[in-house]
């Protein structure tokens, strides 16, 4: 199931912060992984090329 979706990073400059960078995941991708709202993941630094995002905890698939 390969499939793209080119985003842009984005930057927040609070005062008296330092930036914060964002990075929005689309639906499409967000309903594939099957990402709930509030939960918990890490990004993992394979290269300076490649990220990879973990779910802090594993949830079984749901059933379709």
């Amino acid at each position: 199931m390969p499939a793209e979706y080119p985003i842009k990073v984005q930057v927040i400059r609070p005062k008296k912060q330092l930036p914060r960078f964002y990075v929005n995941i689309p639906l499409p991708l967000a309903a594939a992984l099957e990402l709930e709202p509030g939960e918990q993941v890490q990004w993992q630094l394979l290269s300076r090329t490649d990220l990879r995002l973990l779910r802090r905890s594993a949830r079984a698939p749901r059933r379709r």
